[in-house]
């Protein structure tokens, strides 16, 4: 028996809730699923946003702070977004202002994979499997 099936959803708590939702949906092609208001200090928004099978939560937080600016840190490490063709995408986010934070690289196995930052400095994986 397995007792735990999947990740059911991603959460995320970005400085600017709008700019968020729009480089989720309008760059990577998220779509809204809902929108919620909600009165429980310090949280004001909630929206899901989905990918194929995949549910992102952003939290609108009154007072959220940045993210550190230098090295790694505990928690939240990265989303890993499986795309079709690496070039094709790193050319379509180019137009979009999305560069490369990590340029495409062989991972062994025929993979290949890139990084880039939402607005919040989020790391975002690409692969090419």
């Amino acid at each position: 028996m397995t007792m735990f099936r999947r990740i059911d959803h991603i959460e995320i708590t970005p400085v600017d809730f709008d700019r968020s939702i729009s480089f989720y949906t309008d760059v990577l092609g998220f779509k809204g699923r809902s929108r919620i208001t909600v009165d429980v200090h310090p949280i004001r928004d909630i929206i899901f946003l989905e990918l194929g099978d995949t549910t992102l939560e952003l939290l609108d937080i009154e007072g959220a702070a940045d993210l550190p600016s230098d090295g790694p840190y505990v928690g939240y490490r990265m989303m890993a977004i499986e795309v079709e063709n690496m070039d094709e995408a790193l050319a379509y986010l180019e137009g979009k202002g999305v560069r490369a934070s990590l340029e495409p690289r062989e991972t062994g196995g025929g993979s290949r994979r890139a990084e880039i930052k939402d607005p919040d400095g989020f790391s975002i994986e690409l692969r090419q499997l």
